[in-house]
């Protein structure tokens, strides 16, 4: 059984290092990244009466609701074990949020959330209520909206081959700005 799992994973990461595999990655990740903006932003919404919460980047995007779906649909082989899904679908977003969540508050001194006041929380960064609705959209995402995404992929495949790396780009330039304006915020403030 850990054989075959091995096996499947290995075939997954494979694909991951060819151009086409990178093509797809950033596909999937602008994808869900623009999702979870939508998604926090109408959380926000219904919980603030605000529909712009503040963003970590200038766009549209919230970058660990595109990273925790990559992993989890490069981490997960088909058919694997029910137990071994739902376990990735609740680790490894709660690991994002936490590393993404640290690395933040370390670079920029600064949390863009706060968990604090919720129970089972740790520094802030993560709560078992919050990782449990991660887990479910994580499960929900892997076996609903993925295979309609990867369909989505397909029929733009071509189109994207011409603009995914000036998209790449995008993001690079994006995460530049972002990093100069939040490390000149905490010059002047």
């Amino acid at each position: 059984m850990s054989h075959s799992w091995l096996k499947g994973l290995e075939l997954q990461l494979v694909e991951v290092l060819t151009i086409e595999g990178a093509a797809a990655i950033l596909f999937y990740f602008t994808i869900y990244s623009f999702i979870g903006w939508l998604l926090e932003n109408s959380y926000h919404y219904f919980t603030k009466r605000g529909f712009f919460k503040e963003n970590f980047l200038f766009g549209p995007f919230k970058p660990m609701y595109g990273i925790a779906p990559v992993l989890l649909v490069y981490l997960t082989p088909r058919n694997s074990h029910g137990a071994y899904v739902l376990l990735l679908c609740f680790l490894i977003p709660t690991l994002v949020e936490y590393l993404s969540g640290t690395m933040l508050e370390k670079l920029f001194q600064r949390q863009w959330w706060d968990y604090s006041d919720t129970p089972l929380q740790l520094q802030g960064h993560i709560c078992l209520p919050f990782s449990l609705c991660w887990g479910v959209l994580s499960l929900l995402c892997l076996k609903w909206v993925h295979p309609a995404v990867a369909s989505m992929y397909g029929v733009i495949s071509p189109f994207w081959a011409w603009i995914w790396s000036a998209v790449g780009l995008y993001f690079l330039a994006d995460l530049v700005l972002t990093i100069r304006k939040h490390t000149l915020q905490d010059l002047f403030c």
